[in-house]
């Protein structure tokens, strides 16, 4: 991978790339520390101070705005919009036929699809902006700070609607980033900055459980956790790579004096086909009872089962709901992403088979049945990834502010991985010799 960087900036028009993008995520960082219009900036500290971890009903959404929602910034929101509009857009795509059928179009019926995608991460902007602002005034949003209630001093309509307006253009500004990178960088710019937003916590993260470690001055901690992200790593890296490759044979066929087809390939299903998708939704819809619970204020039975079993999340019904969850949304989003009768059908035009499997219904349901073979490794794979955080809160103490959690290893091993290979493809682009040699 470092040789590969290196290369990439030994090439001039890979060096601009790279060192555009790299311009991109220093201006996204430093607007995730400008804060917000109308916020008392030392009261927000205080809070911060005190609380010593990033933890609550928001901490999802903290993790991909790099810290910026704590502190209420201009980036407070992230890039946690995008994601869930495209998220949306993504399921709508099989329930309503127009967008099936745009999506069907090629490059203009995507394009269509990414206009509508950026409206409603504007409205989603303004919805959680709004939430944010009135968590904030409420002082609900540092609940056992002294100054929580202070963190927005002036409550006029006119200041919430500024501060909302303000994150919103925030929203707005890093979709546009992402964007530029797409266009003129290295990589996914959504994805690039979804990398930098959750890398950017690292540090702080394990230097706090340094800090919270009792044997050794913390240190023994310390190496565990960084044994433990390593290891992570290394099973996230090997199940990503993993596949099962479906051999295809097309048939020969005679077009004239020319002969046509006659190759074999493959398809190739991963063994995580859902990807980090069915964390988040799990994720997000776990967080629906607490805030209920939070914003009601009712201390019915109903009320104290919630916040005593949903919210700290290391109670046996969290820990095996999360799980549940986890692995129905992947045989969920699998069965909405990846359509085996529409792979049949083009293979049966194209005049493709699978050796010892007839083409049309046959080959359908052949798929469905090793896309469900190899979803079941895959879906207890990302429930168990998923679960770590919560066994580190268990046994080390190490707060919800553990750094190498599910989620998080997830999308930076993923990010990387892609990145790398763009890296490398556009290298052998431009350094291909073919018959010269």
């Amino acid at each position: 991978m470092l040789t590969a960087f290196a290369r990439a900036f030994k090439t001039p028009d890979l060096r601009k790339k790279l060192l555009f993008t790299l311009g991109i995520i220093v201006l996204f960082r430093l607007g995730a520390h400008v804060p917000v219009p109308g916020i008392d900036y030392q009261n927000v500290q205080q809070c911060m101070d005190e609380a010593k971890a990033q933890q609550g009903l928001f901490g999802l959404v903290n993790m991909f705005s790099g810290g910026a929602l704590m502190q209420i910034t201009i980036f407070a929101l992230g890039i946690m919009p995008y994601i869930t509009a495209s998220i949306i857009l993504q399921l709508l795509t099989v329930v309503i036929p127009r967008l099936e059928a745009l999506k069907k179009e090629g490059q203009s019926g995507q394009a269509k699809i990414t206009q509508y995608t950026r409206y409603l991460t504007v409205a989603l902007a303004i919805l959680q902006g709004t939430g944010l602002v009135a968590t904030a005034r409420s002082g609900s949003l540092f609940q056992n700070c002294n100054v929580g209630d202070q963190i927005v001093p002036d409550q006029s309509i006119f200041v919430t609607i500024t501060m909302v307006l303000t994150m919103t253009a925030g929203t707005a500004l890093v979709m546009w980033l992402g964007e530029l990178v797409t266009d003129r960088g290295i990589g996914n710019g959504m994805s690039i900055l979804m990398f930098v937003s959750i890398a950017a916590g690292f540090p702080s993260a394990l230097w706090a459980i340094r800090q919270q470690g009792k044997i050794m001055d913390g240190w023994l901690e310390f190496g565990l956790v960084i044994l433990c992200g390593l290891a992570m790593v290394a099973l996230v890296v090997f199940v990503e790579q993993a596949q099962r490759r479906i051999p295809v044979q097309y048939a020969k066929r005679m077009i004239g004096r020319r002969s046509y087809g006659g190759t074999s390939t493959y398809i190739p299903l991963k063994v995580n086909q859902a990807g980090v998708i069915p964390v988040i939704f799990a994720s997000s819809l776990l967080y629906i009872p607490a805030l209920i619970a939070q914003f009601s204020g009712s201390d019915s039975e109903w009320a104290t089962w919630i916040e005593a079993n949903f919210v700290t999340g290391d109670h046996p019904v969290y820990i095996v709901t999360y799980f549940l969850l986890i692995v129905f949304f992947a045989f969920f989003y699998v069965a909405i992403s990846f359509n085996p009768e529409e792979v049949a059908d083009n293979m049966k035009k194209y005049g493709g088979f699978i050796p010892g499997i007839r083409a049309g219904r046959p080959t359908a349901e052949y798929l469905s049945y090793v896309l469900n073979r190899i979803t079941w490794p895959g879906s207890l794979y990302l429930g168990l990834i998923a679960l770590v955080p919560t066994v580190a809160l268990v046994t080390l103490n190490a707060n919800q502010n553990f750094p190498f959690g599910g989620t998080s290893i997830l999308i930076i091993v993923g990010v990387g991985l892609e990145t790398v290979k763009q890296i490398e493809s556009q290298l052998q682009q431009r350094h291909y010799e073919g018959f010269l040699r």
